[in-house]
């Protein structure tokens, strides 16, 4: 299985990682390169990921590029990090180019880094929910377009804060597709 680990189970089944659990390790795909691990390429730093869906669409293309703008926030606090698509890599390498972000994009179109870290799908009513729509509306003024459909489209995200002894120090789990914590919020457990 691509990802080096089994699947955790059901939904049912899963329970969520919360502060205080070590950070599972995991190997992945960028666009630009393969077989990565995450222990490695984090090199003892601390570490955030943040999981989206995928980048056809808008309001993940909107949370990149705001993260974007604020990565600096995590990189004064020698925060290394990581975003995590559905999207495979070929989809993302037609789409942007390495330079452009400050901050590694990780191809998980299987689905098992998400498996791995619990991050669920929801319910089809949370793609409606008032802060989706919103968010989805201002991605469209900004001039963002929905892409090609990739994984989950009721994937939620979620969001780690981990520390230089692996260790999750903050764990948020989305209730819905733009419920990401800001940098800030981040930065604050590092």
């Amino acid at each position: 299985m691509k990802g080096g680990h089994q699947p955790v189970g059901t939904k049912q089944m899963q329970s969520k990682l919360k502060t205080g659990d070590n950070a599972p390790d995991f190997t992945f795909d960028t666009p630009w390169e393969g077989g990565l691990k995450f222990y490695q390429v984090a090199d003892g730093m601390p570490s955030v990921i943040i999981f989206l869906r995928y980048k056809g669409c808008p309001v993940c293309q909107l949370q990149m590029v705001d993260l974007r703008r604020d990565i600096d926030i995590l990189k004064s606090r020698g925060a290394q990090v990581f975003v995590i698509l559905q999207s495979s890599p070929y989809t993302v390498d037609s789409w942007t180019n390495k330079e452009d972000w400050p901050f590694l994009i990780i191809c998980d179109p299987e689905g098992s880094i998400y498996q791995l870290y619990h991050v669920s799908t929801g319910n089809p009513i949370r793609l409606i929910h008032p802060a989706v729509l919103a968010t989805g509306i201002k991605a469209r003024f900004r001039g963002f377009k929905h892409g090609k459909f990739e994984g989950k489209e009721t994937q939620l995200p979620a969001a780690f804060v981990i520390d230089r002894s692996k260790t999750i120090c903050f764990a948020h789990y989305g209730k819905n597709a733009t419920d990401v914590p800001k940098p800030a919020v981040l930065a604050s457990y590092i």
